[in-house]
């Protein structure tokens, strides 16, 4: 019903001076909507939480959806559920769209909903489907770091990878920096290689299963949360970081300039990610066909201490 504007401004003076709001499920009954968009993390609830990332997403999502009129849901819910809970969050109209953090090739349900043409939006990249996703240059950036420690003069050099392979960041990252050893001259044959779980236990627990293995010189750790355990369980282990050995991370959350050293790592816009995501989404739920399906956002190695570049004398 067209109202003139005179109209409109005195609803919303009234509505304002009787702190009217909206009633969700009446508005769900009239337009189908319920303004409402689910963050997924598809980790156990431990996990999810473990990941110093997550809050700083979450703020760039939620800033982004509050300026369009959304509000964010929050949900960590491990593939091993196996009980079709995100399936029911849209079949339920329990929310308008769903952004899926830390997709894994595995993930039958939503492999299921994005054929289907559900509302749904990857916070990674699944290779081989296409689905609208926001996501960085996981392969290349890892390059880079392996790049970075040959160029230092590096070369037995481990990798701890922040999750199992089956996420599929985890397995670019680890493909990115071997491959970065090869072009480097460096063999990437023998490297090895330790699998942890997110939490930063989980990255000490791999950073000793690789000092079992090998006199190395440097490891990338491919999350800085785990990056914090494996410094730990070197130093536990008497190896001064970065003089006994070198330790590059992965996202540069916010305390990785406070660690001591301070942690070289792979800048990741974990905030824009949130805003991106947020963004592609609500178009998607418009109906609006997203401007760029795949939002790839830049990162940048950020040289600090542990790795040893600023006082290590170059190579010969």
């Amino acid at each position: 019903m067209r109202i003139s504007e005179e109209t409109r401004i005195k609803v919303l003076e009234a509505a304002r001076q009787l702190d009217y709001h909206p009633d969700i499920t009446a508005r769900r009954l009239v337009t189908g909507k319920t303004g409402l968009l689910a963050y997924v993390e598809r980790q156990p609830t431990q996990q999810a939480f473990a990941d110093a990332t997550t809050p700083q997403v979450l703020r760039g999502l939620h800033d982004a959806a509050v300026a369009a009129g959304y509000e964010v849901l929050f949900a960590p819910i491990p593939i091993e559920d196996g009980n079709g809970r995100v399936e029911r969050l849209i079949a339920g109209r329990h929310v308008d769209g769903i952004i899926v953090s830390g997709p894994r090739t595995d993930d039958d349900e939503i492999r299921r909903m994005i054929e289907a043409g559900a509302p749904i939006v990857l916070q990674g990249t699944w290779p081989g489907l296409t689905v609208t996703s926001v996501d960085i240059d996981n392969f290349t950036s890892a390059k880079i770091a392996a790049e970075h420690l040959v160029s230092i003069g590096y070369r037995r050099i481990g990798i701890i990878a922040h999750a199992s392979m089956a996420y599929s960041a985890a397995q670019a990252r680890h493909d990115g920096f071997l491959r970065g050893l090869a072009d480097s001259d460096a063999d990437p044959s023998t490297v090895p290689v330790a699998v942890a779980g997110f939490s930063p236990d989980s990255g000490a627990q791999a950073m000793e299963a690789l000092l079992r293995q090998d006199e190395l010189e440097a490891v990338f750790v491919s999350s800085d949360t785990v990056a914090i355990g494996a410094m730990r369980a070197a130093r536990d282990a008497g190896r001064r970081i970065p003089q006994d050995l070198a330790v590059v991370g992965f996202d540069d959350i916010p305390i990785a300039v406070h660690l001591d050293p301070a942690l070289t790592t792979v800048r990741l816009p974990a905030y824009g990610i949130g805003w991106g995501a947020a963004e592609l989404t609500i178009r998607l739920v418009q109906d609006d066909q997203p401007r760029k399906s795949q939002l790839v956002l830049d990162t940048e190695l950020i040289v600090r201490e542990s790795c040893g570049a600023l006082t290590r004398p170059p190579p010969d």
